[in-house]
């Protein structure tokens, strides 16, 4: 629980005044708040109205708690604080018997406040458990009635500079040797092994709450009876207080109670202590395994690291090497070249000197072929001149022949317009019978669709009627039965 402010510290006991640590009664009251039966739909009962209702009875007291502990149908219970035992007597006496009202509901709420009973062990408890338990040898420490186990103890008011916010055994020691000296003190906490011994390991084994900065437990072993009788007469019925220069005071409720599980005993400390030693050496086993694995990952690094060194040099080689052949494939490439420009010039004067030579051809030929054409073309006149003279015969039969054409060809577009007009009169007369037969057929099939309509109109009202007969058959068979 979080530490709270306190107000008045008149009624506090001194416990480690060198540490500003003191004892302070837990002044608690219970508070019950009776609830009318509500018969009405969508009335509740808001428990923060009425814990403003109950602050306000008592003010000007102020609770430094106020919780709900209980809310049901019949009650709400609240439990409260107050910072001294004279304001818890005001308080119950402006509380208990009196009334509040709430805005909504016609009947008051009644009030009723006690004193909250507080459960602690006491003498017959320790010896009781102590007579009745078996193997336990009083004459051994922590297997009597001499360690007592407390938790809620704040970190901070147990630490000093050097650890931060852990608590501090030497700390622990000078605050609770008030009661008597101390043989031994266990801060569960502290143990950094303490999570991993199991209950195969530790006999009476306790569950430790681990990993917590503002708050831890401990195991204190009186030298004693008559110590471990002072802490307990001590705290029963108080909790922690804090009172530092220059800052308000706090309370912190703690809870103790005498060592049930023997735990401080030599056997139970020579067994975490055999455990301890055992998880160190796992420890150093496993820091020893861990700096082989780390040692061999070197190597392995290392070896990676070579293996990657010489494929690079590889690579680096193999990229020379392509280099190297890329330069001789583009000299290759670059006589290649040189070779084909001048076998390009070679064939270009070659070629140069072959078409000189086709001219020198060309002007044999051409003088060759002009005195030939002359011959030619006089030939060839004589033979156009005769051709010609045959061709205008040739005309003249054409031309007779083509009047005789034109008079069949006037002769037939005649019978073919007759034949034309005829096919056009069938034609006409074809369409007017389809147009005909079209007509008709739509005139069947609209009959033919009024007589199956008509048919379905008859059906459906044979069906009604049928379905008609049947209700008024099973009404009259209902009627009888």
């Amino acid at each position: 629980m979080a530490a709270q402010v306190c107000n008045d510290t008149s009624d506090s006991v001194e416990l480690c005044p060198a540490r500003g640590l003191y004892l302070k009664p837990v002044t608690k009251l219970t508070i019950l708040v009776g609830l009318p039966e509500i018969r009405e739909v969508g009335i509740t009962i808001s428990n923060w109205e009425v814990m403003e209702k109950v602050k306000s009875m008592v003010a000007p007291v102020q609770f430094s708690v106020l919780r709900v502990v209980e809310s049901s149908l019949e009650k709400i219970q609240f439990e409260a604080e107050v910072d001294t035992k004279a304001l818890l007597a005001r308080t119950i006496t402006k509380l208990d018997g009196n009334m509040i009202k709430l805005s909504g509901l016609a009947d008051a709420l009644k009030v009723r406040a006690y004193e909250a009973k507080l459960k602690y062990p006491v003498k017959h408890d320790w010896q009781a458990f102590f007579r009745d338990a078996k193997d336990l040898n009083e004459w051994k420490p922590g297997e009597r009635p001499d360690t007592i186990h407390v938790k809620g103890l704040p970190s901070k008011w147990f630490s000093d500079d050097k650890s931060g916010n852990k608590p501090v055994k030497e700390v622990i020691v000078s605050v609770f040797e008030k009661f008597g000296k101390i043989r031994y003190l266990d801060v569960p906490s502290l143990d950094p092994y303490r999570s991993r011994i199991t209950k195969e390991h530790q006999s009476n084994f306790q569950t430790f709450c681990f990993g917590s900065e503002l708050h831890f437990e401990v195991y204190i072993q009186y030298e004693d009876y008559q110590g471990f009788v002072n802490a307990m007469k001590g705290l029963k019925g108080m909790k922690l207080l804090l009172m530092s220069e220059g800052s308000k005071a706090a309370t912190a409720t703690i809870w103790f109670d005498f060592d049930k599980t023997c735990h401080l005993s030599e056997t139970n400390i020579r067994k975490r202590n055999a455990e301890r030693r055992r998880l160190i050496e796992e420890d150093r086993l496993e820091e020893l395994r861990k700096a082989r694995a780390k040692k061999e990952a070197d190597e392995r690094e290392r070896e990676e690291r070579r293996k990657a060194e010489e494929h690079a040099a590889e690579l680096l080689r193999q990229i020379q090497e392509s280099k190297r052949k890329k330069e001789e494939r583009r000299k290759a490439r670059e006589e290649r070249r040189r070779q084909k420009r001048e076998e390009k010039k070679r064939l270009e004067r070659e070629r140069k000197e072959r078409e000189k030579q086709m001219l020198l051809e060309k002007d044999r030929i051409e003088k060759l072929r002009d005195t030939q054409a002359r011959n030619v073309c006089e030939e060839l006149f004589q033979r156009i001149s005769d051709m010609l003279a045959e061709e205008e015969e040739a005309r003249r039969k054409r031309e007779k022949e083509l009047a005789i054409l034109a008079q069949i060809k006037e002769k037939k577009e005649k019978l073919e317009q007759e034949l034309r007009k005829k096919e056009e009169d069938e034609r006409m007369k074809k369409k007017q019978m389809e147009a005909d037969e079209q007509q008709l057929r739509d005139k069947l099939l609209k009959n033919l669709t009024v007589m199956k309509e008509r048919k379905a109109e008859l059906e459906r009202e044979i069906l009604r009627k049928q379905i008609q007969g049947k209700i008024k058959m099973v009404s009259v068979v209902k009627t009888n039965t």
